[in-house]
């Protein structure tokens, strides 16, 4: 299996002025656990690191210090994640069918999440019947899962709120799940899915919204409530305490 990261954002709300995930994390930089579990996934063959090329010499300098037994290509990042990730599916080798794509700055996935979303789109029969998107493509419960995210339910209740700063609507809570990645998809679909996008100008904050925008079925898969996005300083204070946490359970 295929793994894009993208990892070319700035930490400007981590109160960083360089790439957040060259930031330390008990000693290791971000990207470097996210990594760790790469390798150590069972399903994963091939790495490729999104990122600006004014940070290559120091995930070199990282990558040189892991010892991965899998190949890693760097590719070159865009101004938003959407422009990183349509690069780095470009730069994929020829022989990629299918893709997980995953934010460097979830660097609490374990390798049996990268499993767990590998082996449920590998699994999955892709019909891509034409290039055109079309209510028919929806799936049904006998139809091929043609992409699919991790994710979790949402235990808070919603508010959606008006401009004005008033509440618009409580959505249901049992039909909302929040987002995580990895994010598996079909090469073939999802680069149809972001040429669209460019074509029609659509700005999306994950791969499964175009998924979503072109009509296609998104799956969920079981995502990991320890699987947090890592945005503030406060963020990086509860990722040392989990990680503490598996270390002491290790050691038991």
């Amino acid at each position: 299996m295929y793994l894009l990261i993208p990892a070319a954002g700035m930490g400007r709300r981590m109160g960083s002025d360089r790439n957040k995930l060259l930031l330390t994390l008990r000693s290791q930089p971000l990207i470097a656990w996210t990594l760790r579990a790469a390798e150590a996934s069972h399903e994963i063959s091939w790495i490729g690191i999104i990122s600006q090329p004014a940070d290559w010499v120091d995930l070199k300098e990282i990558l040189g210090g892991l010892s991965l037994t899998k190949p890693v290509e760097f590719i070159q990042g865009g101004t938003t994640r959407q422009e990183s990730v349509y690069n780095g599916l470009q730069a994929l080798p020829a022989d990629a069918k299918q893709v997980l794509i995953h934010d460097g700055a979830r660097c609490l996935a374990t390798p049996e999440l990268f499993d767990r979303c590998a082996v449920g789109i590998r699994n999955s029969e892709f019909g891509i019947r034409n290039s055109k998107f079309s209510d028919s493509r929806l799936s049904t419960p006998d139809s091929p899962i043609q992409g699919l995210i991790a994710a979790i339910p949402v235990k808070d209740t919603i508010k959606v709120v008006h401009d004005a700063g008033f509440i618009q609507d409580t959505p249901d809570r049992s039909q909302l799940w929040a987002a995580q990645t990895p994010q598996a998809f079909d090469v073939q679909l999802l680069k149809q899915c972001h040429a669209k996008g460019l074509e029609q100008g659509w700005e999306v904050t994950d791969d499964a919204a175009l998924f979503e925008k072109c009509g296609l079925p998104v799956h969920i898969v079981e995502g990991e409530e320890t699987n947090l996005k890592l945005t503030t300083p406060m963020d990086l204070a509860i990722a040392e305490f989990i990680l503490q946490q598996r270390l002491e359970i290790g050691n038991r």
